[in-house]
């Protein structure tokens, strides 16, 4: 892509309205633009960024069985009656009628939805366990949306839905979903920490939240430093190393400020790994039991024909959140850098241009060209305008690579430097290679 063809309406002015650093990069790049309240349209950049977290997710969901189906936005009002949460759902939830007057809902989230497709269709404890989940957009009517799309009334998020015959089998699932987000969120370059969390309105008995470092989020943590030492590889995909991965991050001390305690955190924490930052929840889990089977009637038969109320849990993960949340967790002296795994770009090539020197653009033309036919995504910075200028600009959107065609190239070899790094002389073929790791 050349810079002069890439829709990215970028401005020189902070936004008066944005108070974080995510909401401030996002539009200042021209990753979105906000439509109405806590609304926003994703522009190419953004959505760019967006769709490759959409990727690692859907592929760390499948690594597990997980299949992937999608659910409309638009759901029945009646299922959720069914729950008992139509009424208690509260304001957040935003009520619609059809041209027949039937009650509909901008779906908040699926339990019944989900509940209601798995009822019609599975009757028979043969047929599980079933892992199923979509990525789809939902609807939360927040009474005072802020911080971009951190906490947007319209969001992107994928959720899972476990459905097992007994409590046992259902927290094996459980542990899958657990064992999955951490290699999501590493692939994404990010560190989190499972925390136990509340339910909140989802119900049951059993959760935990995902929390990434930064220092602007809402919640304050307080963990053993012990948590990040723990070597994700050493489990496998089976009962008994999941459970074990579980249990071993479970039991280091990891909470947020809602159950923090002091003469706990000094009694199970060494005084030198005592760690206190702030932090941002980009996933939460939950295992509910027949919270939703037992009154929507989602019966299975078990070994002996007895019908039991289906065990099932739920698995969200805020991918348009993580966009932001990566952005706050990486963002660093006025300097933005992707992880290469969700980089709009791989690499931009940045040429020095003048009117009365075309040799470092046409230079930057045929490495932009060797570059695409290694399946190199690239970005070539075309516009005229001066170095300084390009530099701040390039800084802002984030690429974390780029190669630098000025008074510094020498022959074959370009000025090949990663953000916050100094810069090196390199061929291209080296170049390359280092693109590829």
């Amino acid at each position: 892509m050349y810079l002069s063809k890439l829709f990215i309406p970028i401005t020189k002015d902070l936004p008066a309205e944005a108070k974080i650093k995510s909401h401030q990069l996002m539009l200042r790049t021209g990753m979105i633009k906000q439509s109405s309240a806590g609304i926003y349209s994703w522009l190419p950049l953004g959505f760019k960024v967006m769709k490759k977290i959409e990727q690692i997710v859907r592929e760390e969901q499948n690594s597990i069985g997980a299949q992937e189906m999608l659910m409309p936005t638009i759901q029945s009002s009646e299922i959720w009656k069914e729950s008992g949460r139509y009424d208690d759902y509260g304001e957040e939830m935003l009520r619609i009628k059809d041209r027949q007057g039937r009650e509909m809902l901008y779906g908040p989230t699926n339990e019944e939805l989900i509940t209601d497709v798995f009822r019609s269709s599975i009757k028979s404890y043969k047929s599980l366990p079933q892992l199923l989940y979509h990525i789809q957009w939902k609807f939360r009517d927040e009474i005072r949306p802020r911080f971009g799309v951190m906490r947007c009334k319209e969001f992107y998020m994928k959720d899972a839905y476990s459905f097992d015959l007994s409590d046992e089998d259902a927290k094996k699932s459980y542990n899958k979903m657990f064992y999955s987000y951490l290699k999501t969120f590493n692939r994404l370059g990010l560190k989190a920490i499972p925390m136990a969390a509340d339910t909140g309105p989802i119900g049951g008995d059993l959760s935990h939240e995902f929390i990434i470092l930064a220092e602007t989020g809402e919640s304050k943590i307080y963990a053993d430093k012990n948590i990040f030492e723990i070597d994700l590889t050493q489990y496998k995909l089976n009962d008994a190393s999941l459970k074990k991965m579980r249990g071993d991050f479970t039991k280091i001390y990891a909470v947020t400020d809602e159950k923090y305690k002091k003469e706990d955190f000094d009694k199970n924490v060494k005084k030198e790994n005592q760690m206190t930052t702030k932090g941002i929840e980009v996933g939460h889990i939950f295992y509910f039991s027949d919270k939703y089977s037992k009154p929507m009637n989602c019966l299975i038969d078990d070994q002996n024909g007895k019908k039991n109320s289906v065990k099932m849990g739920s698995y969200g993960i805020g991918v348009s959140r993580l966009v932001g949340a990566t952005i706050e967790a990486n963002y660093n002296n006025n300097v933005m850098k992707w992880p290469k795994s969700i980089s709009p770009f791989d690499v931009v090539i940045i040429p020095s241009i003048s009117k009365n020197n075309k040799e470092n653009f046409e230079k930057g033309v045929q490495i932009y060209q060797n570059l695409k036919k290694q399946n190199i995504d690239v970005l070539l910075d075309d516009v005229d305008e001066n170095m300084s200028n390009k530099f701040k600009k390039h800084d802002l959107i984030g690429i974390p690579y780029q190669i630098i065609i000025g008074s510094k190239s020498d022959g074959d070899k370009f000025e090949f430097k990663e953000l916050n790094s100094k810069s090196e002389l390199l061929s291209l073929e080296k170049i390359k290679s280092k693109l590829k790791i």
